[in-house]
């Protein structure tokens, strides 16, 4: 199985990066985890948000990979433990689907992203930078690997 973070933002601070490499090779024998960035639409005083919001769904759109099961990360989707998490990519796998999970820029996911969605989950209620959450999915990706095989790591 193979999961795929398209993101929109294409300057992440090193510890970023740091942080996504330590997960992906520790997931590396359960799940190809790779991170797909497309750019962030220029935004200035004048900016259409919607246009933007737009030009990076169609980006986002454009990096799925054919027949990938798309999940969206979003304010208003469903909230999920990472127990079920892990269920869910156990699922997924026995389905041989490969996953994108893709997170919108600084005012969202366009609607034509999140129509595309086959499903659409909430990582908290609270608002986090974008560097931030691709860290957080590396490590709940991991965590859900390590339950999946009854590794220690976590403790709920």
């Amino acid at each position: 199985m193979k999961v795929k973070l398209i993101s929109v933002g294409t300057k992440m601070p090193g510890w970023v990066q740091q942080g996504v490499e330590e997960y992906a090779k520790r997931i590396a024998s359960e799940l190809g985890f790779t991170v797909c960035e497309v750019p962030m639409a220029k935004r200035t005083k004048t900016a259409n948000i919607e246009q933007c919001v737009q030009k990076e769904g169609d980006s986002i759109l454009a990096a799925l990979g054919k027949g990938d099961y798309l999940i969206a990360l979003d304010v208003l989707g469903k909230q999920i433990s990472t127990e079920s998490l892990a269920d869910r990519l156990a699922e997924l796998k026995q389905e041989g689907l490969n996953i994108s999970l893709i997170v919108g820029g600084p005012d969202g996911l366009s609607k034509e992203c999140l129509s595309r969605a086959n499903e659409t989950w909430s990582l908290s209620k609270m608002t986090m930078p974008h560097p931030l959450v691709r860290i957080m999915v590396a490590e709940q990706l991991y965590r859900a690997t390590t339950i999946l095989k009854g590794h220690p790591y976590h403790r709920s």
